[in-house]
């Protein structure tokens, strides 16, 4: 299969997946219960002004009518207005997304971090202690749920030792270099039970396909050629290794964007995944629908761009 076949196939699926997840999305939110009209027209609004109100919202409209009139926004880049904000659904995601990006960015990068050399450590102590120790706690790790993690953590760090913020992304009333220390003092965190939550299957995944690489051939010809066990270890063998733990990368980012819903939700984040949880409550469809819409683009394309850049790597992917 050539390169470019492979390339459209793969943006192909993905078109596919964004469109199928903007479809399921608008319907399940219709079923919510509640009716989405109270967060648009007041109690004490005339039936008139009422009736305008919800035609302006095109609420009116038999469903599968809102459907295709929201896909002919969608096109257009048009994701609605606020139902309780009254401005662009746009404008809402772009004042949450930074947080947003910033969180997750900074629990990929503790996770690699971290996972990497607990794996390089397992791997090489194979059948130790030490590997028994790391295996337990990546296994562990995998069976954790986010919002547990992120309440012990708060009630450990910011209730009981009161080391760090127990909410929010920054300190009011701080400005210049004071600013930034206290949103890294806020995302510590959120950050830390992220990577909590990703860091055990990293970490299983390492070591699983270092142990791998470290049988074959090209180890025992380095091995008899009087290479240092730490050179064959660190530039040989994980070199190879790394590449199963680089696609996981990519595809960990999904998890990571579900969990930054949870986390932000427990931390009082003023990212996209609170965004959502207030959305929810006040039956918001439009900041619903683009938040959905957001963090589905974001999830098949890092999932798109890890199968290419995959596909690259090892030509062996192309031609499956």
């Amino acid at each position: 299969m050539s390169i470019a076949l492979f390339v459209l196939r793969r943006l192909g699926r993905g078109v596919f997946t964004i469109w199928f997840a903007v479809t399921v999305t608008f319907l399940l939110l219709r079923l919510l219960p509640g009716d989405p009209a109270l967060a648009v027209a007041s109690p004490n609004m005339t039936e008139e002004t009422r009736a305008a109100l919800l035609t302006q919202y095109g609420l009116d409209q038999p469903l599968i009518i809102q459907y295709f009139i929201y896909l002919g926004r969608l096109v257009t880049g048009d994701l609605g207005t606020s139902f309780t904000q009254s401005i662009p659904v746009v404008d809402v995601l772009l004042q949450r997304l930074p947080w947003t990006l910033v969180l997750t960015a900074s629990a990929l990068v503790l996770t690699v971090l971290l996972g990497i050399p607990l794996g390089v450590l397992a791997a090489s102590r194979r059948g130790k202690a030490m590997d028994r120790f790391v295996q337990i706690l990546g296994v562990t790790g995998q069976s954790l749920f986010v919002p547990s993690v992120g309440i012990a953590l708060l009630l450990l760090f910011g209730l009981w030792l009161r080391w760090l913020p127990i909410g929010g992304a920054y300190d009011d009333a701080v400005y210049g270099v004071a600013w930034y220390g206290s949103v890294l003092q806020h995302l510590l965190l959120p950050a830390l039970s992220l990577t909590l939550i990703q860091l055990g299957s990293y970490v299983l995944t390492v070591r699983a396909t270092l142990i791998d690489a470290l049988g074959d051939d090209y180890v025992t010809l380095a091995k008899a050629n009087g290479l240092s066990p730490r050179r064959i270890l660190w530039k040989h063998a994980l070199r190879n290794a790394l590449l199963p733990a680089t696609t996981l990368i990519g595809l960990q980012l999904g998890f990571l964007v579900g969990g930054a819903v949870l986390t932000e939700t427990v931390f009082a984040y003023p990212g996209i995944g609170r965004g959502i949880y207030e959305a929810v409550t006040q039956l918001d469809f439009p900041v619903l629908q683009g938040a959905f819409l957001l963090l589905a683009v974001t999830v098949v394309v890092a999932n798109m761009l890890t199968d290419i850049v995959y596909g690259f790597l090892d030509p062996r992917v192309k031609t499956a």
